[in-house]
């Protein structure tokens, strides 16, 4: 299913500015590194959901011509480009970016176009619907691994190669109570990876497929049309027989 690879969920977000804001959009952005402005985006660190997040903004005259016969566009607008993985839900991450930077986002799509502000969170919900532009293809390396997952992992790797090195020459005891003590230390980082609910549509007809004992390959699963009122965006929620 686009956008959801495992346990992680890929988001674009393009959004049009007025091309005389550019600029000062581009100077928000790097004030926003410098202490005076760090606090706005201080929430983020409390966000171990998020893989990276990551804001570019192109001027109009920075799309391409592939060709010399390419029609030359005349553009009202620059536009931002807001890309993000994470792990949860498409509603969890939007409402923990609401509740944690309000006014770091206010601050970031300062005057983007028919940007409603963070709060609150039913007009904050449409704009990023309306604007969303779906991951066709999106490859995750560890796609059964949260982000704590990983770090998690990281940790315990390096834990086990200063145990490796602290106890090659010990006894037998002393290697039962040090491995005993590591681990007690490391119960909280180890896990097993798995599914979620928040899985792909292939991994669910893969469940279903097994538990069902057939061999044959399942139909791909299709949405029904949508009708006129609906817009592209956030996926249409579905139901699984994953477990």
């Amino acid at each position: 299913m686009s956008n959801i690879a495992g346990k992680a969920y890929a988001m674009n977000l393009i959004t049009p500015l007025p091309g005389p804001l550019v600029p000062l959009n581009k100077l928000i952005f790097r004030a926003v590194g410098t202490p005076v402005f760090k606090f706005s985006l201080r929430g983020l660190l409390t966000l171990s959901m998020i893989h990276y997040a990551r804001w570019v903004i192109l001027r109009a005259e920075d799309f391409p011509r592939l060709s010399p016969t390419q029609p030359k566009e005349e553009l009202r607008y620059g536009y931002m480009l807001f890309f993000s993985n994470f792990n949860g839900s498409w509603e969890q991450y939007v409402d923990a970016f609401s509740a944690a930077i309000p006014s770091g986002l206010n601050l970031l799509w300062f005057k983007n176009v028919g940007w409603p502000k963070a709060v609150p969170l039913q007009p904050f919900h449409r704009y990023v619907e309306f604007n969303q532009v779906w991951t066709d293809y999106y490859y995750n390396a560890y796609p059964m691994a949260a982000s704590n997952d990983v770090k998690s992992a990281r940790f315990v790797k390096q834990k086990l190669c200063e145990f490796v090195t602290r106890t090659e020459h010990t006894s037998a005891q002393d290697f039962a109570q040090r491995y005993n003590a590591l681990l007690k230390e490391l119960q909280g980082d180890l896990s097993t990876l798995a599914a979620t609910p928040i899985v792909s549509l292939a991994a669910g007809d893969i469940a279903a497929r097994r538990r069902r004992g057939r061999a044959t390959a399942p139909s791909r699963r299709t949405l029904p049309p949508r009708t006129p009122t609906e817009r592209p965006g956030r996926p249409r929620q579905e139901h699984t027989d994953a477990e």
